[in-house]
């Protein structure tokens, strides 16, 4: 998937219940994906892309660039086109959507 058609797929907003639903369900995750010394790289993006793949729902967790972790969790979001649902201290929450198999 290039930037762009990732940009072209945005996921639809989530509502405030889904949001509330989303974030009780995270307390009991563990963090699967952690941004380390070398940032958001592609290979922690490919990580997350799959783990939300696989769950759905993930827990990150920024070992460091804690100052600028607003910003990374955003892009994370945009780059893996899934949303951004919580952020609290040094652990960011991210959902998509996974495709039903009918």
């Amino acid at each position: 998937m290039t930037a762009t058609s990732a940009t072209t797929h945005l996921p639809i907003p989530l509502t405030g219940a889904e949001k509330r639903a989303l974030r009780a369900r995270a307390q009991l995750l563990d963090a699967v994906v952690r941004v380390g010394h070398a940032g958001v790289t592609d290979a922690v993006v490919a990580s997350l892309d799959e783990a939300l793949l696989q769950h759905g729902l993930v827990k990150v967790r920024f070992a460091e660039f804690k100052e600028q972790r607003d910003e990374l969790a955003s892009q994370l979001a945009q780059r893996t086109t899934s949303h951004l649902v919580q952020q609290v201290g040094n652990v960011a929450v991210f959902f998509r959507a996974q495709e039903s198999i009918d």
